[in-house]
């Protein structure tokens, strides 16, 4: 288990994201990091990796670009600058505790498995430091709502650091689409189901050539009480455990049975 952090005032901080060392998100978790901690670092990728999952560059070499005190920028992934934020940017003591975000749109389902945002909460808890990742869900044609997040996230923060959790698990975070004084209320829900790719787009690029365009479209499920979508989309914050270890248990002791 990764032990409750009892003292958020004292504890070292390390922010990252996948939206880029200058997006609005990031700015809004440094603030709310601020307001808990005294000690707070962040290292943030130079531009936007959306939807990089959790990918390591290891096929040329990373820059390090110190933006201003604490702040840094590398021109990578999220989970690169985890990995060098935590054993190359911060020295003498190891943060206590990683937040990653706050995304612009939600990372619901199997948003997770894409998300940079995650993969970045992910890379933490592999590196032996609790996690946790935030996202604020966003309806097309409005504005985001950053001030639903600022308001809630402080709170979800110190009540999820006073239990602690498995040394396996990253805790994700999503935000609904309301005024922050309309939210119903935090509930810890499971994954719902919800995958993009449904929308394709077919073009001829300037030369004639045909290309295909993943657009935004998600096919998603909605109605199914418990779930982190449903929870959401009715205007709930939703906190989601998620374990890094991907071993389905059940199925394991299913295939012993044929291969002992």
């Amino acid at each position: 288990m990764f032990p409750p952090i009892p003292d958020l005032a004292s504890a070292r901080i390390l922010i990252s994201n996948d939206d880029g060392i200058n997006a609005p998100g990031l700015k809004v978790l440094e603030r709310i990091a601020h307001s808990i901690s005294r000690d707070v670092w962040v290292v943030a990728p130079e531009t936007e990796q959306s939807a990089a999952g959790h990918s390591l560059t290891i096929r040329r070499p990373l820059r390090v670009r110190q933006v201003s005190r604490r702040r840094y920028a590398i021109d990578g992934t999220p989970t690169d600058c985890v990995l060098l934020g935590i054993n190359h940017v911060i020295k003498g003591r190891r943060p206590d505790l990683i937040l990653s975000g706050i995304n612009r749109g939600a990372n619901l389902g199997e948003d997770v498995t894409y998300s940079g945002t995650v993969a970045a909460a992910m890379e933490a808890v592999i590196l032996g430091v609790p996690a946790m990742a935030f996202s604020q869900f966003v309806t097309p044609d409005h504005a985001v709502k950053w001030a639903t997040a600022e308001h809630w996230a402080p709170e979800i923060i110190r009540r999820a650091t006073r239990v602690g959790w498995g040394r396996n698990v990253l805790i994700n975070v999503n935000f609904p689409d309301v005024p922050h004084s309309a939210v119903s209320g935090v509930e810890v829900c499971r994954q719902g189901k919800r995958k993009i790719g449904d929308q394709l787009m077919e073009r001829l690029d300037p030369r004639g050539e045909p290309y295909v365009w993943i657009g935004a479209q998600r096919a998603e499920d909605r109605s199914t009480p418990g779930t982190d979508i449903e929870a959401v989309c009715r205007g709930a914050v939703a906190v989601t455990p998620l374990c890094v270890d991907l071993t389905d248990h059940a199925t394991m002791r299913a295939l012993e049975t044929v291969f002992a």
